[in-house]
């Protein structure tokens, strides 16, 4: 294995003992250089154990070792933010929801659910398989020329209410876990949350002020004004004012005006914005809301999308590049589907709720290793010889990470197999005559 890849890869070894330790970084090797289907098996033949060890070893390590995917999440996140976020500036999670597709009736935690992910008019936007919700991090990484990333670090497996177990935790509720673990680990941070509007729930409700939420809004969201001043009569104050009227009313009767939104790359759109504070008393409570209805360009009624967010310092700029941000957690669901993270075909709990969370993970550290020793400038000239009409790529991809990182594997696997050099060989002394006779 290569130094800098164990160097980082011994940043988790106090979550294992020391065999389980050496199983999970053979794993993470195979992973990255499984080129087809990264099945359990498959990480074991391309890390070139398959007639070393016995396959048991690799599916015990997913179904009976004792290690926690939320201990390594954590542990990685600590790395994660001292190497790319800067001390004191806001640490920012994306979260959503994803679908891995499986086969078979026994597979621990697997129910028919909507995968959004499909196209429409594909028959397939109802699938059986595993739901994960997933919390990633976001940050901009100066080897993708300043673009976004979504790193993911922490992970639950969804699973929906029945008759038997009516108190399952809902998506927005398991993910609203995955962040008071956060705020836990991190107590003196400012933190910031984009999702999308399927998690503006309740759960979000008695957020720390420290923490700002920015999520879209449904089209008939009901707002209110601020409570009124208490009367002094018996009774509770009132929590809410009177309602206002639909968003689609207010975006009616309102004047919208053109900003200019700049995106972490330095690219420049206009957007024209209404905005306006209230209460989002539904999902958030009492808790005070920005809302910005926008407009694009080309529309000139209604409004295309509202946006909430508790931030109401920040201007409608900010706000609308802060959101822009939780599309990173969509590529980072599509790169870890093209690159095997839901391929292990397992059906046992313990391996089921191990799998694919040890692939997201393998996901995050590959981007960070090719962050601290990556070189994208030669990987950009190469690409762009080798595929001179693709002239708008601009910065790697995680293809092209994984594509860095295999060849340095395969480097010092040829390393291991070549002869060992010395620079002082040994000279040997010209024989006598006679001992050349008697040789």
């Amino acid at each position: 294995m290569p130094s800098s890849l164990a160097g980082l890869l011994s940043l988790l070894a106090p979550s294992f003992t020391q065999p389980t330790f050496q199983t999970f970084s053979m794993l993470v090797v195979g992973m990255v250089g499984r080129v087809r289907d990264c099945t359990v098996t498959g990480m074991l033949q391309s890390a070139g154990l398959a007639g070393e060890w016995h396959h048991s070893r690799a599916h015990d390590f997913f179904a009976r070792r004792r290690w926690e995917p939320d201990e390594l999440g954590v542990r990685l996140l600590d790395f994660l933010i001292t190497m790319f976020v800067k001390p004191d500036g806001p640490i920012r999670f994306a979260v959503d929801d994803t679908l891995f597709g499986r086969s078979g009736r026994k597979v621990f935690g697997a129910h028919y659910l909507h995968d959004g992910a499909q196209p429409e008019g594909s028959g397939q936007r109802t699938r059986w398989g595993n739901c994960w919700v997933v919390l990633v991090l976001v940050v901009e990484l100066p080897c993708l020329d300043g673009r976004q990333v979504g790193l993911p670090v922490l992970f639950r497996l969804f699973r929906p209410k029945d008759e038997q177990h009516p108190d399952r935790p809902s998506q927005p509720e398991l993910a609203r876990r995955l962040i008071d673990m956060i705020l836990k680990r991190f107590p003196g941070r400012v933190v910031e949350l984009v999702m999308d509007g399927a998690y503006a729930s309740k759960a979000w409700q008695g957020l720390p002020d420290r923490v700002t939420l920015t999520t879209r809004m449904r089209a008939n969201a009901a707002v209110f004004a601020f409570a009124p001043e208490p009367t002094g009569k018996r009774g509770r104050p009132a929590l809410k004012g009177a309602r206002l009227a639909s968003l689609a009313k207010l975006a009616a009767a309102a004047a919208f005006t053109p900003v200019t939104v700049t995106t972490p790359g330095g690219r420049e759109r206009t957007a024209h914005i209404h905005a306006f504070t209230c209460l989002w008393y539904g999902p958030l409570h009492t808790r005070a809301v920005k809302v910005i209805l926008i407009r694009n360009p080309g529309t000139s009624e209604g409004f295309d999308i509202a946006l909430a967010s508790t931030d109401t310092t920040a201007t409608a700029a900010v706000l609308i590049a802060r959101y822009d941000s939780r599309w990173t957690i969509e590529t980072c669901h599509q790169e870890a589907k093209a690159h095997g993270v839901g391929d292990p075909r397992n059906r046992v709990q313990k391996a089921v709720e191990r799998t694919v969370p040890f692939g997201f993970l393998t996901q995050t550290i590959t981007i960070a290793w090719y962050q601290l020793h990556g070189n994208p400038e030669a990987d950009l000239k190469a690409r762009r010889r080798a595929a001179p009409w693709y002239r708008q790529k601009t910065s790697v991809s995680y293809t092209d990470m994984l594509a860095t990182l295999r060849r340095e594997l395969i480097r010092h696997e040829y390393w291991a197999q070549a002869p060992q050099t010395t620079t002082e060989p040994q000279i040997t002394p010209a024989l006598s005559p006679s001992a050349q006779a008697a040789a």
